[in-house]
C-alpha cells in the first residue's frame, strides 16, 4: 500500500501553551499527526475570519514534543488561507455560544474541500445535550424547559433529579436536587440572570456512584471506554471537577447504544465522538471537543489517535 501523502493540518483550539500534555486529547491528536509526517499550523478561535471571499486565520506553524513545560514551538504569526489546508480540526472547548456557532458557519465555507473535523454543520446541529433526545429509549427521563412550573412538575414526578445548563461543559453548573431539596426556585433565578436558555433536568441515576462512562467512537464505531468516578462527596464525575479516570470494559449495553447512534454519527461526518453512559443510560453525545484519548491509551493500550487519523487519511485518500 502506498504511503499516505503529507497533509497540511490546521488546529483551531484554545491556547496550546496551556494544555496538559498528559491529558489533553487535542495535543495527542496533533502529536500523532506530526508523527505521521503531517505539517501543523495552529490558531485560536478569535483569529478566524472571513475576508473578501476567503476564510482565513492568523496563526502559526506548530511543532510539538512530549516535554513538560517545553511542549510546543510556534512560528511567526501569519495569515493562513484555510482553503490551502487539507484538514482543519475544530477543537475549541465550549461554551457552545454564538461565537462557537458563528465559527461553525465560517468553517462550513471551506468544508468538505478542506476536511473539517468534526463536520461543522452537524456540530452546530447536534448540541450535546439535545442530540440524545433523538434516542428516548436509550436515555433517562428528561425535560428541556425554561418554564419553572414545568421543571417543578418534573421534579415532583421523579423526586431525585439533576439540573444543568443546556450549553455548559465540564460539569459546570450541574446540580443534584434530592426529593426534599428546596433550591429549585433559587437556581432558576440564578440561571435566569446568566442567560435566556432552557435548562435540562433529568432523573437522577444512582449508578453514577459507580462512575460515568465515556465511550469513544471513531467513525461511528466504539473503540473503548474509560470510567470517571466522582470524588468523595461529589455527584459530578467530570475530570474537570475531580473525577477519577479508571479502566473499564465495554458492556453489551454500551455496544447496543453505539450500534443505535453510530451510523448517524458516521454519516454526519462526526469522526471523533465521546458519549456518556451512566449505568444502562445514554446521557450525552459529545461532538464539539470530546476528551478521553490519553486515558484510554494508558489503560487499554488503544491508540485511538492513530485510528482517528486512519479515518481522516481514508477520506483524503
Amino acid at each position: 500500500m502506498p504511503a499516505m501523502k503529507s497533509l497540511r493540518v490546521g488546529f483551531q483550539m484554545d491556547p496550546v501553551d496551556t494544555v496538559d500534555i498528559d491529558a489533553d486529547s487535542t495535543f495527542r491528536i496533533a502529536l500523532e499527526a506530526q508523527d505521521r509526517g503531517h505539517s501543523l499550523v495552529y490558531w485560536t478561535p478569535d483569529h478566524l475570519a472571513y475576508v473578501e471571499g476567503r476564510v482565513v486565520a492568523r496563526g502559526q506553524a506548530m511543532t510539538l514534543r512530549r516535554e513538560r513545560g517545553n511542549h510546543v514551538i510556534l512560528g511567526e504569526m501569519h495569515d493562513i488561507d484555510l482553503s490551502d489546508l487539507d484538514v482543519v480540526w475544530l477543537r475549541q472547548d465550549p461554551p457552545f455560544d454564538m461565537a462557537y456557532i458563528t465559527n461553525t458557519h465560517l468553517l462550513d465555507r471551506v468544508h468538505p474541500d478542506t476536511l473539517v473535523v468534526n463536520d461543522p454543520t452537524w456540530v452546530r446541529g447536534w448540541p450535546e445535550k439535545l442530540m440524545v433526545l433523538d434516542f428516548p429509549d436509550l436515555t433517562p427521563p428528561t425535560v428541556v424547559s425554561r418554564d419553572l412550573e414545568r421543571l417543578k412538575a418534573f421534579k415532583a414526578r421523579h423526586g431525585d433529579v439533576i439540573l444543568k445548563p443546556l450549553y455548559g461543559n465540564g460539569g459546570a453548573g450541574v446540580f443534584r436536587l434530592t426529593p426534599d431539596d428546596r433550591n429549585l426556585n433559587s437556581l432558576h433565578e440564578v440561571f435566569s440572570v446568566i442567560n435566556r436558555e432552557p435548562l435540562v433536568m433529568q432523573k437522577f441515576l444512582p449508578a453514577v456512584a459507580k462512575g460515568d462512562k465515556r465511550v469513544i467512537l471513531i467513525d461511528g464505531e466504539p473503540v473503548g471506554a474509560i470510567n470517571r468516578v466522582p470524588a468523595e462527596g461529589e455527584t459530578r464525575s467530570n475530570m474537570h471537577v475531580g473525577g477519577r479516570p479508571e479502566k473499564v470494559a465495554l458492556t453489551d449495553r454500551d455496544r447496543e447504544i453505539c450500534a443505535a447512534i453510530g451510523p448517524r454519527l458516521r454519516d454526519a461526518g462526526q469522526i471523533f465522538v465521546g458519549i456518556d453512559v451512566i449505568g444502562d443510560w445514554l446521557t450525552e453525545i459529545n461532538v464539539t471537543s470530546p476528551t478521553g484519548l490519553q486515558e484510554l491509551e494508558r489503560f487499554d493500550g488503544v491508540n485511538a489517535s492513530a485510528l482517528i487519523w486512519e479515518a481522516i487519511e481514508r477520506r483524503r485518500g
